[in-house]
């Protein structure tokens, strides 16, 4: 039996990012502006709490989130889960700033969101409850029905973090006449703007929450903390080493902290932030204290988010696939692929035969690999990265994430008419373009051969270089282009 859970997502009407009016980085000036909707409902569905349990996960919605882990079976471990996979981060990055209320993140990395995707989130997050403001509960209605989710149910937000949080808890409560949800057993708590959160920290919170009541990971603090005086004067500081950051996930037996929300007073509701606090005060429940890894960080300031799309760049660059168009071992193009092996060394790099039946490029594409290198030796058409294309395409890969290809061509101007070659390979800008609408990023790259072994040496380390500076910076304005090394 596999055990699952129930996600409730909610937004923190209190959170903001910051920007100057300007949409530079904020200084003294910095103005503080309510997260657009888009930003945080595609930020919390690519945080994927639903791996590999339905061929269309859901995770969406505002800025916090409970997950509900119903009972596991008793003659099993707690911790036995058959899918202890890191979650996928949101894989873009800011892309523009628009008006100050309406958007901060429309997409990221310029690609559209993975609403939907085969293999992403967590197998035992099962419902999910999206708390959602009067003015946006159409537009999260129709994403909903665009993207097919199966799992999400739709809740009014209320006026502050915990009106917010009481309103999900109430949709997985059975005592409530219309909830249509059974109760879980365990809740967690999640930002959407930490969304680097890895599948094992929720396991651990959710581990502690069942043995404790109440458990939230922590960190430790960056800066001191102080308490101002009335006069604007220090009046005492904190000792930092004996203090930690609150940070999120937070889990929660459900009666703990739904039964706390049920006595909360006005003031608790309006001003309070801490869920941890709230078991503590009116259930008697000591959280366990988990310690985080240090990417549950927040997505505050517009200089945060360049820090996010690094880090998920980086995550999305670490496999490549080489497909190659002969086996010949002393072949150029196989020389090409051990100068990238050594350049990138800390990148895992595996070659793919791009035969008819395709099943070796269709094990590669499972395992998520979001980089494809096509080295074609023998020929200079299309034919070869086309196929490789439409394998992409018909995989839904890159729903989730931007996928790169690149078309490596050796030019042997004197087998091949220079002006018939160059007419072949400037098809590339016409596929680039189609194949650019569904996420994938297209770009050539042009070596000449035959050369003398000492230029042909250069020639590839140049070209290795090429290929993983474009991997790496998955640049959408280098779609189309033909590169020469």
């Amino acid at each position: 039996m596999v055990p699952y859970a129930a996600g409730l997502f909610l937004w923190d009407r209190d959170d903001h990012i910051t920007v100057s009016q300007n949409g530079t980085d904020p200084g003294n000036d910095g103005s503080r502006m309510p997260r657009h909707f888009k930003y945080t409902s595609k930020l919390i569905l690519k945080l994927g709490l639903a791996r590999r349990c339905s061929p269309t996960p859901e995770s969406s919605g505002w800025a916090s989130v409970c997950a509900a882990a119903r009972a596991w079976p008793k003659d099993k471990p707690f911790l036995e889960s058959p899918c202890r996979r890191p979650l996928r981060p949101f894989a873009r990055c800011v892309h523009e700033l628009r008006e100050p209320r309406f958007t901060l993140i429309h997409s990221l990395m310029n690609t559209n969101p993975p609403w939907r995707t085969k293999s992403s989130g967590v197998c035992w997050i099962k419902d999910i409850v999206v708390a959602v403001t009067g003015e946006n509960m159409e537009t999260m209605k129709g994403i909903i029905q665009k993207y097919q989710h199966q799992r999400i149910s739709l809740v009014a937000a209320g006026v502050t973090r915990h009106r917010s949080i009481f309103n999900g808890l109430k949709a997985l409560a059975e005592d409530q006449p219309d909830s249509k949800l059974s109760k879980p057993e365990v809740v967690i708590i999640h930002d959407a703007v930490r969304p680097f959160v890895e599948e094992d920290v929720l396991l651990k919170v959710v581990t502690a929450a069942k043995e404790h009541g109440a458990a939230g990971a922590i960190r430790p603090l960056v800066s001191t903390v102080i308490s101002p005086s009335a006069d604007g004067c220090l009046d005492h500081s904190l000792d930092r080493a004996r203090h930690r950051a609150s940070e999120m996930p937070q889990a929660f037996l459900f009666d703990v902290i739904y039964e706390a929300y049920q006595q909360c007073s006005d003031y608790d509701l309006e001003f309070g932030t801490e869920c941890l606090q709230l078991a503590l005060k009116y259930g008697h429940v000591h959280a366990k204290l988990v310690e985080g890894s240090p990417d549950l960080w927040k997505v505050t300031y517009k200089r945060d988010l360049y820090a996010a799309e690094s880090i998920i760049k980086e995550r999305i660059s670490q496999h490549i696939c080489i497909v190659m168009d002969t086996k010949e071992e002393n072949h150029v193009g196989h020389h090409l692929e051990e100068i990238l092996k050594n350049e990138l060394n800390h990148v895992k790099i595996t070659s793919g035969a791009l035969c008819p039946a395709g099943r070796d490029l269709e094990q590669i594409i499972l395992e998520q690999c979001y980089s494809y290198v096509c080295v074609n030796v023998m020929s200079s058409d299309f034919e070869k990265t086309r196929r490789l294309l439409n394998m992409l395409e018909e995989s839904n890969l890159s729903i989730l994430y931007p996928v790169v290809v690149i078309s490596v061509y050796f030019l042997d101007y004197k087998s091949v008419p220079f002006d018939q070659k160059m007419e072949n390979l400037m098809r590339i800008k016409e596929y680039a373009k189609e194949v650019k609408k569904r996420n994938i990023l297209l770009c050539g790259l042009l070596i000449y051969y035959p050369q003398e072994e000492q230029n042909l040496q250069a020639s590839l380390r140049q070209g290795a270089t090429i290929i993983a500076t474009l991997i790496k910076e998955r640049n959408s304005g280098l779609v189309g282009q033909l590169l020469v090394a």
